[in-house]
């Protein structure tokens, strides 16, 4: 299971990819995965949270930091920021 999560990890965080097929990716395997058991049960307020926190972390791995020239320093993506990217 830590191989599989360490393995995604160095795939979503790879230069070499593009940002294109990581998002075709994130949206066709992990939204698909992890939707799949809920077609069965009822999402909480709670679970849809932690699938939305979920989701924000994926998009800021895909994404990465970005530089801002104004403060000359690197800094995260806020969540307008990366709704307004994908």
């Amino acid at each position: 299971m830590l191989t599989k999560h360490i393995l995604c990890y160095k795939f979503f965080k790879n230069k070499n990819v593009s940002n294109k097929l990581k998002l075709r990716l994130k949206n066709t395997i992990i939204g698909k995965t992890l939707t799949y058991a809920s077609e069965t049960g009822t999402l909480t307020k709670r679970d849809r949270k932690q699938l939305n926190i979920f989701e924000r972390i994926v998009y800021r791995r895909i994404l990465g930091t970005v530089y801002d020239n104004g403060k000359e320093n690197w800094m995260i993506l806020t969540n307008k920021e990366i709704y307004a990217s994908v």
